[in-house]
């Protein structure tokens, strides 16, 4: 049991504080409230409630940081991913082909803030290689210069070069694509179009076989498995469109501000055409993204309450052990106020420390999170992220500032909202009840 002795703080701070001269939250208070927090041999069912409030506490803040940061890195690195290879804005024609495609891209190269202008002629296809087996492809016909502005896929090349593809003569192919059908740099890729040319006979598909001349990787299963990158000028013959472009796509300074460069893009086309952005393009992906997103939050966020209410569990038992303690406080002059206010900080105190050990355990499990994910996989001997099912090499994690200030601001406040009810038990104590048996 608690005594007078064990505050080991002088009488005349109580006195003080009868009298109204010590403050709220005094030094008599918060020297209180730690000791009632210090575990004790006589006090040790209270002492071990409160140890697993703490690591409650602190797992529960430590997996909504990791999580929501991972969440953000899997949309940061998919939409890097995506813009990489994709325009930000997309013009298609409306009433008459991109024939004039290269003063219409040279027009709109003008407009501020517009970084680069791509035409492209694209189509399905069906590819082949070495193993016999097939898989639906893209195939995208850009410029030589353009494709050279893609760091994503120019950047990344694996196997051969960047210079041999742009002598015009080949191809260029993902990883995946190359393992799936047993391809190497110099083997010829068989590409079979539907579209084919229409004889007395009916349409006969298109056959043609191309030196694959760059093996890129850009860390995204999706496209390093189905997207081959040929010239432009190839790309306009395989599929009989010469001298047409299908789309034209631009990247810009800021992909975040579309509707900016949208009327200005339009004004600087000065011919009928259609202009959308990736938000159209990817509406459906990006918004589950989010929903997912705020749903863990949420699911996670009652992990870190559910932690909290172990707070109230802790604070009742603690109330209960010092009833003879808060009793002779009370006599000696202590209101009620002060004794809501040590219990009070008892709660908020195992919230805080909780906190601040998640945080320093979330962002460091963030930090590491490919050497974790690596040692994972050797313990465990396989790939434990696979990127075929989830489009991503590696684990991403982004950490974000306020995200992560509102989730320790979340669990503090949960913290201080648990602590109010056995606080406010304690303070209602009638001394001479507890102290009658004694």
């Amino acid at each position: 049991m608690a005594s007078i002795t064990d505050t080991k703080a002088p009488a005349s701070n109580v006195r003080d504080d009868r009298n109204g001269s010590a403050g709220s939250f005094s030094a008599f208070e918060r020297l209180v409230a730690w000791r009632y927090l210090r575990p004790r041999r006589k006090e040790a069912a209270v002492s071990i409630v409160t140890i697993i409030s703490l690591i409650g506490v602190t797992l529960g803040v430590a997996a909504l940081i990791i999580v929501m940061a991972v969440m953000n890195g899997f949309r940061a690195e998919l939409l890097d991913r995506i813009l990489g290879l994709n325009g930000h804005l997309m013009i298609s024609a409306i009433d008459r082909p991109l024939d004039d495609y290269e003063e219409l891209s040279a027009r709109v190269t003008t407009v501020p803030g517009v970084r680069m202008v791509m035409p492209i002629v694209e189509g399905q296809a069906l590819a082949t290689g070495n193993v016999g087996a097939g898989s639906g492809v893209l195939v995208r016909g850009v410029r030589g210069e353009d494709f050279v502005n893609l760091d994503s896929v120019s950047g990344n090349i694996q196997h051969g070069s960047l210079e041999t593809y742009l002598t015009g003569d080949g191809v260029a192919i993902g990883t995946r694509m190359a393992q799936d059908l047993g391809l190497a740099v110099g083997d010829l890729i068989k590409v079979i179009s539907p579209e084919g040319d229409v004889t007395p006979f009916g349409t006969t598909p298109r056959v043609k076989s191309y030196p694959v001349r760059a093996i890129f990787e850009m860390g995204m299963s999706e496209y390093d498995r189905s997207v081959i990158f040929m010239p432009l000028e190839e790309a306009q013959l395989y599929f009989n469109t010469e001298g047409v472009a299908q789309l034209i796509e631009i990247f810009v300074d800021d992909p975040d501000a579309v509707d900016h460069y949208r009327p200005l893009i339009e004004e600087a086309g000065d011919r009928p055409m259609y202009v959308s952005d990736w938000r159209q393009r990817n509406q459906a992906f990006f918004s589950a993204l989010l929903i997912e997103r705020n749903a863990m939050f949420l699911i996670l966020s009652i992990v870190v309450l559910v932690a909290s209410l172990n707070i109230v569990a802790s604070l009742i038992m603690m109330v209960k052990e010092k009833a003879r303690g808060v009793a002779i406080l009370r006599t000696m002059g202590a209101t009620q106020a002060s004794v809501m206010r040590i219990f009070i900080m008892a709660g908020v105190g195992v919230g805080f420390v909780g906190t601040v050990s998640g945080l320093v355990l979330g962002v460091l499990f963030c930090l590491n999170i490919r050497y974790i994910q690596r040692f994972v996989n050797w313990v465990s001997g396989s790939d434990v992220w696979d990127p075929t099912i989830r489009f991503l090499s590696e684990i991403p994690a982004k950490l974000n500032v306020y995200e992560t200030a509102s989730v320790v601001l979340l669990s503090l406040t949960l913290s201080l909202l648990a602590a109010i009810l056995p606080a406010w038990r304690a303070a209602k104590l009638d001394p001479v009840e507890a102290l009658r048996y004694e």
